[in-house]
């Protein structure tokens, strides 16, 4: 079990932040090569702290600014609730709906296909003169809002909260630098909610072997997502959606038509 942990932190940390849908990959990779645990769920949610802690470390300058209390009703702060609040709203609502009905290998294919449509849709429409590159702190109520409904897709397993995200930055004008980067940012709010709500429910029924095996991932995890978020950033410059979007598409055909049907 131990290479499967090691394998499993390294496809969370490898495309959390990438527009592919980690949830996607998790699932696939676990229908595959399944995890002999009975906590494998548990497993494949909490090594996603993993990747959350990459992204304090990375971005450690723009998280310090919240430990003052002084901070705690600025505008960077009313931006970045903004921005999380409608898809904490949402999954609390619809929390139960989503785990019965969205979690199948199909519904996934689905999530992977329709996004990848509407991620060529936005590439197509992309205007760069008519776009801002700002740095993060700079960005809008107005741009957070509409990035936070965009964000609310990715509820659907393998639409991906990453490229739910960057389309809606996009729709809002900024650039994909600014972006990617502030989808970076409002991961970690809202997947620490995700997976402490998750977490808290199940942590007294793991065994020590679970936490091991958990620990293991998070770090992998972590280690891959420092390198992920450097590597995105470099080809979504070069390359933009598209490709990532094909990708999605040929994921989808091998769900609809390959073994795993």
């Amino acid at each position: 079990m131990i290479i499967q942990a090691i394998l499993f932190g390294i496809v969370e940390g490898l495309t959390e932040f990438l527009p592919i849908s980690s949830t996607a990959h998790l699932i696939l990779t676990h229908a595959i090569l399944p995890l002999q645990s009975e906590n494998s769920e548990t497993f494949m949610i909490a090594i996603q702290l993993g990747a959350i802690l990459a992204v304090l470390i990375r971005y450690r300058r723009y998280f310090l600014a919240f430990v003052s209390p002084r901070q705690w009703l600025s505008r960077q702060t009313g931006v970045l609730l903004t921005a999380i609040l409608p898809v904490l709203v949402a999954g609390l609502c619809f929390y139960k709906l989503i785990k019965a009905a969205l979690f199948s290998i199909h519904t996934i294919g689905i999530g992977l296909f329709v996004g990848a449509l509407i991620m060529i849709w936005v590439q197509r429409r992309y205007r760069p003169e008519t776009c801002t590159s700002v740095a993060i702190e700079q960005v809008t109520y107005r741009q957070a809002l509409i990035i936070g409904c965009c964000q609310c897709a990715s509820l659907w397993p393998g639409m991906s909260r990453s490229g739910s995200t960057i389309v809606g930055g996009l729709l809002a004008k900024l650039s994909y630098q600014t972006a990617a980067e502030f989808s970076f940012i409002i991961a970690v709010p809202v997947m620490i909610c995700a997976v402490s709500y998750d977490l808290l429910s199940v942590f007294s029924l793991l065994t020590s072997t679970d936490i091991q095996l958990i620990s293991l991932g998070f770090l992998v995890s972590f280690l891959m997502a420092l390198v992920a978020m450097s590597t995105f950033l470099t080809l979504l410059s070069r390359w933009q959606l598209t490709p990532f979007a094909f990708y999605r598409i040929g994921l989808a055909l091998i769900i609809f038509f390959g073994p795993l049907t």
